[in-house]
């Protein structure tokens, strides 16, 4: 997928071209109001985790990634995994699963010389119907995709297929070291932008089409207002670099950037490519491009992954920059919306927000066909490899999510937490219908087309204070991250029918002693920064060094 560059700069705006791509944070490192390494926000939080990191990574499932978890195949050649004696099992793919599977083709493994492959069908009601009202048997009917162009690989049956500890080596390793889950679910079935959503906001219903009279892309059953429910990829209306040759959409109703804000907690979101590379006619272009693993140029900013752009509250419609490094994190011109060497300004400057949302560029998200494990891989491991340097380690959790499946095979179906019964687009177990429990009706379900919990996706917490070699499995959700934001800073609930109220814990993946954080296991918390790390080789995926150095 080759997109070209416009690198001309219109005439007419070059004041605001020279706003776009002048970069001020460079020139003001840490010296402006708040000074260097200091923060005007509460730092009271309910553990002794003071920093949270969530990298939210593109279309894995939980079976796709860890299926044969520890158990990898270790041919010579690749990168190697062995397990630890007493490493626990997973709710994975069993010997009946991997050669008696339910569905037409049996999941076979992905090699290593395999990280490119086509992209699955993963649409709100394709996902439905492979999961076959829980028997989880109709992913080749449904969601494969085996034919595409070169470097992608396509074979029949590919939706059943996974990777194992000799691919994914990096993520095996952090599952070793650090706490994992097994039982995490999409908030609710779809793609991207609904992921997105959900992490942010516990909530996909609010959304506005920008041509509400004659395009509803990606929205549906619209109230008299046109605002219904967002179950597709549309494009961010408060951005300027969302494509202009189709309609967007608009959120209504708050997130998790709002309640920050709210309590003066610094935050951000950071995505690759967001830094502008010219203007035209007045407003940005995000041209900026990397080759994947296999050559194949890649756009790195993609707005529909960018899910507080769809908010006018929390955007930043013109990818301005932050006013200083001290102000990253803190409200300016760029609205908490950045690129992600912001990010990396900020920890240099001891001015790291207390919740980071990273997103890689394009080619490095994971996302099938235009990206793959062993570019993610090197993002994942190069981020937090880093972040495990810096003085604010001892007091940081590193949250590993994803947004969808991408329609990929997964044996587990979680619980139906959010009804839905649309005749046009639910169909987990018949057409027309997500699940009426207890008899209640369509017209009782006020926010339709939320249909959830969606696919089984992975999930790891990476920091001093997870638990070690661990597999939690507790039920959780994408809002389970918000909830924890949430608890943590004791921000309250979001309302409005987010998902957030019905969340599951991320703390049985943490151990913080008795749960009582007074002064003294605070304090102890700042040695276990030497006591809790793991560097990784980016390119292989497997340790350098851990524990203490």
């Amino acid at each position: 997928m080759k997109h070209s560059v416009n690198m001309k700069l219109s005439l007419g705006s070059a004041a605001f071209a020279a706003c776009l791509v002048s970069t001020p944070v460079l020139a003001q490192h840490s010296q402006a109001r708040f000074g260097h390494g200091h923060s005007d926000q509460p730092s009271q939080t309910t553990t002794p985790i003071k920093h949270v990191v969530v990298i939210f990574q593109e279309n894995v499932s939980f079976d796709h990634y860890f299926g044969t978890y520890p158990n990898a195949k270790n041919p010579a050649g690749v990168p190697q995994f062995h397990a630890a004696a007493d490493t626990p099992s997973v709710n994975g793919l069993n010997a009946y699963l991997l050669n008696h599977n339910p569905n037409q083709y049996n999941p076979q493994r992905l090699s290593h010389s395999e990280p490119l492959t086509c992209d699955q069908d993963h649409g709100y009601t394709a996902e439905q119907k492979a999961f076959d009202g829980g028997l989880m048997d109709r992913f080749v009917e449904n969601t494969n995709r085996s034919s595409c162009a070169a470097p992608e690989v396509g074979k029949p049956g590919l939706v059943m297929d996974y990777y194992d500890g000799n691919t994914v080596t990096a993520l095996w390793n952090y599952a070793q070291h650090f706490a994992m889950s097994d039982d995490s679910f999409g908030t609710s079935f779809g793609p991207s932008t609904p992921g997105a959503l959900n992490l942010v906001a516990g909530q996909t219903y609010g959304g506005l089409s920008s041509q509400p009279a004659t395009d509803t892309y990606g929205v549906v059953n619209t109230n008299g207002q046109g605002i219904g429910t967002v179950i597709n990829d549309p494009n961010p209306t408060f951005d300027d670099c969302s494509p202009g040759k189709y309609p967007t959409v608009s959120m209504h109703g708050p997130n998790v950037g709002n309640l920050l804000n709210k309590k003066g907690i610094t935050w951000g979101w950071f995505e690759g490519g967001f830094r502008p590379t010219s203007a035209d006619n007045g407003k940005a272009v995000c041209g900026s491009q990397h080759a994947n693993v296999g050559g194949v140029q890649v756009t790195d900013y993609i707005p529909h992954h960018e899910p507080f752009q769809y908010y006018k509250s929390t955007s930043n419609p013109h990818h301005l920059p932050p006013t200083s490094v001290a102000m990253i994190g803190h409200q300016d011109q760029a609205n908490h919306q950045y690129a992600l060497t912001d990010f990396w300004h900020a920890v240099n400057s001891g001015n790291l927000p207390a919740v980071s949302f990273l997103k890689a560029s394009g080619y490095q998200d994971g996302h099938a066909a235009y990206s793959d494990p062993l570019d993610e891989q090197h993002f994942l491991v190069q981020t937090i490899n880093r972040l495990q340097k810096s003085p604010e380690w001892a007091s940081t959790a590193v949250v590993i999510a994803y947004d969808d499946s991408d329609g990929w095979y997964d044996h587990v179906m979680g619980p139906i937490v959010n009804q839905s019964n649309d005749q046009q687009n639910d169909a987990l177990i018949n057409n027309g219908t997500c699940t009426q429990p207890d008899g209640s009706s369509a017209s009782s379900i006020q926010q339709q087309d939320r249909c959830g919990y969606g696919p089984r996706l992975p999930l790891l917490v990476v920091s001093p204070w997870s638990r070690v070699n661990y597999v939690d499995h507790s039920v959780t959700d994408q809002s389970s991250i918000l909830r924890f934001i949430e608890d943590n800073w004791k921000l309250g609930r979001l309302g409005s029918g987010s998902a957030d109220a019905k969340a599951g814990s991320l703390m049985s993946m943490f151990r913080f002693s008795d749960g009582h954080h007074d002064h003294g296991e605070r304090e102890r918390g700042e040695h276990r920064r030497d006591m809790h790390r793991l560097i990784l080789n980016p390119q292989t995926g497997e340790p350098t060094r851990a524990g203490r150095f």
